[in-house]
């Protein structure tokens, strides 16, 4: 399976609506080359751009998705995009979009922890509840955003749904670029799974952000890592990787506390 994450720079200044046109023509710039497409946290007004995100809620079938289903079906890709602020039954959620290769929103994920220690996201989103999977062909894909990363029973959660890879879009701080790829790194090898883990570059809000996209391999190689601004990776998963790790060191067999 060939993967692309495409690191997206959100440069304040350019329009909401630019972006969304910018991100799809990138999108469909992968037909041929990727089977599987991520995109970043909260792309189209920035991760930090709290202020933004009550003016740019929409809903699950708005005009990202509008945006995202098409440049899916063009492309003939599944495509990850990332998150938008939805708003749904006076609330908003931190909410990512998965779509199949005929356009075909595949599942929606809202965000179960939120940053911001009682501000922030943390004040301004409600949680999401529900545990995410989709079945892509030959991978079973667990979805997870940002700060979810930090917790590892979600990631167990998940490989307990069936999860062999984990797709992670973020808005990750520069400051602590040190725990973006440590935390990635520590999830794909404590599940044997793959991590997709793709971010942003520019600045939100006045805060900078880490890039450094990378894909993890299930024994916790960096198969590929981008840089801070915007830049795609690309990679070739391999699914029958996941198997032969867990079987040839089976460490989740000889879970005691927490199985499923």
């Amino acid at each position: 399976m060939r993967a692309s994450l495409i690191q997206i720079a959100v440069d304040p200044d350019e329009p909401v609506e630019d972006r969304r046109a910018r991100v799809a023509r990138l999108v469909r710039e992968e037909r041929g080359a990727a089977d599987l497409v991520v995109l970043p946290e909260l792309w189209p007004m920035g991760a930090f751009a709290y202020e933004a995100f009550a003016a740019e809620a929409e809903p699950v079938k708005g005009p990202t998705h509008e945006a995202m289903s098409a440049a899916a079906r063009d492309a003939g890709v599944w495509l990850h995009a990332g998150s938008i602020v939805e708003a749904a039954a006076g609330a908003l959620y931190n909410t990512s979009l998965v779509f199949s290769p005929d356009g075909e929103l595949a599942a929606s994920y809202r965000k179960i922890h939120r940053f911001g220690f009682d501000k922030g996201e943390a004040v301004l989103m409600a949680a999401g509840e529900d545990l995410v999977t989709v079945d892509l062909p030959r991978l079973t894909v667990g979805v997870a955003t940002c700060y979810d990363l930090r917790f590892p029973e979600l990631f167990r959660g998940l490989v307990d749904a069936g999860a062999e890879a984990f797709v992670v879009p973020a808005g990750w701080p520069a400051r602590r670029l040190a725990h973006w790829t440590l935390l990635a790194r520590a999830r794909a090898v404590e599940n044997q799974a793959y991590v997709l883990a793709c971010g942003t570059g520019g600045t939100h809000a006045g805060v900078e952000q880490a890039g450094h996209s990378l894909v993890v391999d299930p024994w916790g190689e960096v198969l590929a890592e981008a840089g801070p601004g915007e830049e795609i990776l690309r990679v070739y998963l391999d699914p029958a990787k996941v198997t032969a790790t867990r079987e040839q060191f089976p460490a989740l067999k000889d879970r005691v506390l927490g199985r499923a």
